[in-house]
């Protein structure tokens, strides 16, 4: 929310300079985030006599000017405006200055021979508009050598405060003051409403078919208007606050809206066929704005206004181009409605359009000010534009807005920590806008303004009451300090997703958090989209649906990173994961991701596609970091999501039942939908699966054991059937002795005809670790054939001779 000073000062009476302003802003929760004082950055340029302006000896466009400046000797400055004249007054900008609209640093020069120290500028120079056509005229009795932003009322400082949503009564000028005026910064200066009387009755019939999106409608005509350029004083204030001047009726809308927080709109009464009615879009119905682009309206979601032609505007959004005002508008139908918030809040999200009259009615606008905004906006259009109007026409009924809420004035105390006198509460209330009857002795009845939708209890007036106060006056009190040392707050299993954390960051893969929701087809995509996980408001269309899981998340931004050229991805998020909206239904999920390749690129070694394989480790070091124990769970080829590569991915299980996670190749038609070129592989670990370790959760590193005894390795061959997994033989052989075997690691497959069709070799590294003696020749046989006795059982493999 922008304003000038001056603006405020038409709403406050105040003495206050701009910096004890800006801090009561804060004060009352009214952030200032930035004061632009456009009189100092323009104090350099002032005004200056042009003695003479003869032309150019050398191009016909220009003209040599000998120029006064106030400032001692007169300064020669050639000029191509063509409105550069002897006897002028002009705006000088000297050698040395940034001229705010080119950003050119002025420097002596010549131009085409001749001297030029110094530039007479324009307004689009200035940076204060479009205007380019000749250099800026001063008045006549311009006293040179003065700032001529003082003169032209451009000093005044640009005010920039945040509203939070429950403060749409600060989205208008006069809120703002109000809120002032109640920190004891002046007064709020009345808010002069005077009837205008209609000349004749309202032609255009007026009918509200959806009293639930649009309750109120009043409209008047106004014939004979003249819609010319707006006058300096209000352009200047539009220009400050960010609008750009358009015609001074549409100015005037403007104008209200950001002086009052009351939207308005103008049509074209000429444009209008018949009379006026407030009823719910129907399906397929479209709508070109003023926008010039063209909507597609919802049936039940969407209020539209419209003659017997058609849809001619959004209600509390925006208003359509074939009944928009232009230079030919002679008469106007005033347009002041309330349209129900959310009704404008759903429209103005599904059709991505957001407008300055979205943005007050969906943070509510007050539904009294129908009739006060319409009159203000008649008087305004008639001074301003000429013409007659009629009488109001009224369609529909004003909400009733009576909340009355029972405080007592102990509770500021109570709640607030600090005590504030009972008439200085009641004064507050007062000058805020509320309503209070204190007759009842210690519980007030306080009548809400109906502004102020945001206060519905007790507290929300404790709050009133605080920050005009001031929350600088409410103590800060340390904590009790306690006799014991407390204890984490952290469970086992937040301390476990920490540990899992660090893990896959040390194994390379980049944290990243995402936002819990996305589009409903990629929720689809990942098994989820269930009705009940649709947000009712959400931040935008394209995150509309909570995820079924963080590895959905990481696929979206594998493919926004590839569309800008990084294909080689190492990412993972611990996050939740919902199935439904039951409090089981949300998981905590270790979520991991790899695209393209993987291994150095250097001419020492070539890089290689990201496989399954990767995958794999990625979950197992995962499920190691968690504290399970890696070597007992089951990998389990096949039943994996359908977001998977059904052939080359797996699901790890602990036990028949308990599903931990799966891992895999992505599915082809998942990375099509996200453009992602090459290999992909991702992993999925449920840790509220994860069964409670039997130890006390802990850190702590286990004794490091150093053996006395040389460690044996002996390698194994084995023939087995292709379908048999290497895991399924690396268990066998960690069975065989699981107090001398320390390790099992497969390091060679081999498949060719003279093993058979449909056999393959799996070869194995064995480390045996004797704890308390050498091994002889005898016991490492007697182990190896253990072994190979275990294997053969367990798989029917046979050693490979």
């Amino acid at each position: 929310m922008k304003f000038t000073l001056s603006w405020l000062k038409d709403h406050l009476d105040t003495d206050a300079d701009l910096d004890r302003i800006a801090l009561a802003l804060t004060a009352v929760g009214l952030e200032v985030e930035e004061i632009t004082d456009r009189g100092a950055a323009l104090a350099p340029f002032t005004v200056a006599h042009v003695i003479s302006a003869e032309p150019h000896p050398d191009a016909d466009k220009l003209r040599v000017c000998r120029v006064d400046t106030g400032d001692g000797e007169p300064q020669q400055v050639v000029c191509g405006a063509p409105n550069a004249r002897t006897g002028m007054k002009a705006v000088f900008a000297r050698s040395g200055l940034t001229v705010p609209g080119t950003g050119l640093v002025l420097k002596p020069s010549k131009i085409r021979g001749v001297e030029s120290n110094g530039m007479l500028v324009s307004m689009r120079e200035m940076g204060l508009s479009d205007e380019h056509d000749g250099i800026i005229e001063m008045p006549a009795d311009a006293p040179v050598g003065v700032p001529f932003a003082s003169l032209m009322g451009l000093d005044d400082p640009v005010i920039e405060i945040a509203i939070t949503p429950n403060r749409g009564d600060c989205l208008g000028v006069r809120g703002v003051a109000r809120d002032l005026a109640a920190a004891g910064l002046g007064t709020l200066k009345p808010l002069v409403v005077d009837p205008v009387p209609g000349a004749f009755p309202c032609p255009v019939d007026i009918r509200i078919e959806d009293s639930d999106g649009c309750p109120v409608f009043a409209g008047r005509l106004i014939r004979g208007v003249t819609n010319g350029a707006s006058p300096d004083w209000m352009v200047r204030r539009l220009m400050a606050v960010g609008l750009r001047p358009i015609s001074v009726l549409v100015d005037i809308t403007n104008y209200v809206s950001q002086d009052l927080g009351r939207p308005l709109h103008v049509f074209d009464a000429n444009k209008l066929a018949g009379n006026l009615v407030i009823r719910a879009a129907t399906e397929g119905e479209t709508l070109a704005a003023l926008d010039e682009r063209s909507y597609t309206l919802a049936a039940g979601r969407d209020v539209v206004i419209a003659d017997d032609a058609g849809v001619q505007s959004l209600g509390g959004i925006m208003g359509g181009a074939l009944s928009g005002v232009d230079e030919t508008t002679t008469d106007v139908l005033l347009e002041c409605a309330w349209f129900d918030p959310k009704r404008v809040a759903e429209t103005g999200r599904a059709l991505s359009i957001l407008s300055d009259a979205r943005y007050r009615f969906e943070r509510w606008v007050d539904p009294a000010s129908v009739l006060p905004g319409t009159e203000i906006a008649t008087a305004m259009i008639l001074a301003l534009a000429g013409g007659t109007a009629s009488e109001i026409r009224l369609a529909g009924t004003v909400p009733a807005f009576d909340r009355v809420i029972g405080y007592r004035p102990a509770r500021v105390t109570s709640l607030g920590g600090i005590t504030v006198a009972t008439d200085q509460q009641a004064a507050i209330l007062d000058k805020l806008g509320f309503a209070v009857d204190r007759s009842a002795g210690d519980v007030w009845q306080v009548t809400v303004p109906g502004w102020r939708q945001d206060v519905e209890g007790e507290a929300d007036l404790v709050e009133e009451v605080l920050r005009i106060t001031g929350y600088d006056s409410v103590p800060a009190l340390p904590l009790p300090r306690t006799d014991v040392v407390t204890r984490t707050a952290a469970s086992g299993r937040r301390l476990r997703a920490g540990w899992v954390r660090r893990d896959l960051a040390a194994r390379g893969l980049t944290e990243t958090v995402n936002y819990s929701f996305l589009t409903e087809a990629d929720a689809r995509r990942f098994g989820g989209g269930d009705d009940a996980l649709f947000l009712l408001n959400p931040i935008s269309a394209d995150l509309a649906v909570m995820r079924p899981t963080p590895l959905a998340s990481l696929v979206m931004a594998a493919g926004r990173a590839a569309a800008r050229g990084e294909t080689d991805s190492r990412w993972f998020e611990v996050g939740p994961g919902w199935r439904g909206v039951a409090p089981d239904d949300q998981r905590t999920m270790a979520c991991g991701l790899r695209t393209g390749r993987t291994g150095p690129r250097n001419w020492t070694e070539r890089p290689r596609a990201v496989d399954v394989f990767d995958a794999k480790a990625d979950i197992l070091a995962a499920l190691a970091a968690a504290g399970l124990d890696a070597d007992k769970v089951q990998v389990v080829q096949g039943q994996t999501p359908a977001h998977y590569h059904p052939g080359r991915s797996a699901v790890i299980r602990l036990g028949p039942k308990l599903t931990l996670g799966a891992f895999g190749e992505l599915h082809p038609l998942i990375l099509d939908a996200h453009d992602i070129k090459g290999a992909a592989v991702g992993f999925e670990l449920d840790l509220d699966a994860l069964p409670e370790p039997k130890r006390k959760p802990g850190r702590a590193r286990p004794a490091l054991v150093l053996h006395d005894f040389q460690a044996v390795e002996r390698d194994f061959a084995f023939v087995v059937d292709e379908g048999v997994a290497a895991d399924q033989l690396v268990k066998a052989v960690r069975g065989a002795d699981r107090k001398l075997i320390s390790d099992v690691a497969v390091f060679d497959r081999f498949a060719g005809e003279r093993l058979g069709a449909g056999k393959v070799s799996l070869a194995v590294s064995v480390t045996l670790q004797p704890a308390d003696r050498t091994l002889t020749d005898a016991e490492i046989q007697a182990v190896s054939d253990r072994i190979v006795a275990a294997v053969t059982k367990a798989t029917g493999a046979a050693l490979r001779s």
